[in-house]
């Protein structure tokens, strides 16, 4: 598959929304007691798909691996537009 100068759209179920954000919140604090810098291991963890960078500490890994990362990435996002303002539908 080719690229393409059409506007592809890109769609994921909304259903998870909130159980991202919590298990994004659990993962940061595991982060965080265990010393790691929690911004820069979430963004290698979402960069790479390499689970070592969320350690295993309050299950943190398992449960960021619940979910697949550009579902991860779309939270992200909509929190960051909404936090800015955006109104999100």
């Amino acid at each position: 598959m080719g690229f393409t100068d059409e506007t592809v759209r890109f769609n994921l179920d909304d259903s998870n929304k909130q159980e991202i954000s919590d298990t994004l919140t659990n993962v940061y604090r595991s982060l965080e007691e265990k010393g790691y810098n929690p911004i820069n291991q979430i963004v290698g963890y979402v960069l790479s798909g390499d689970p070592a960078y969320v350690p295993r500490y309050n299950d943190a890994r398992n449960q960021i691996r619940k979910y697949e990362r550009d579902e991860i990435v779309e939270e992200l996002v909509r929190y960051y537009l909404q936090g800015n303002g955006i109104d999100i539908k």
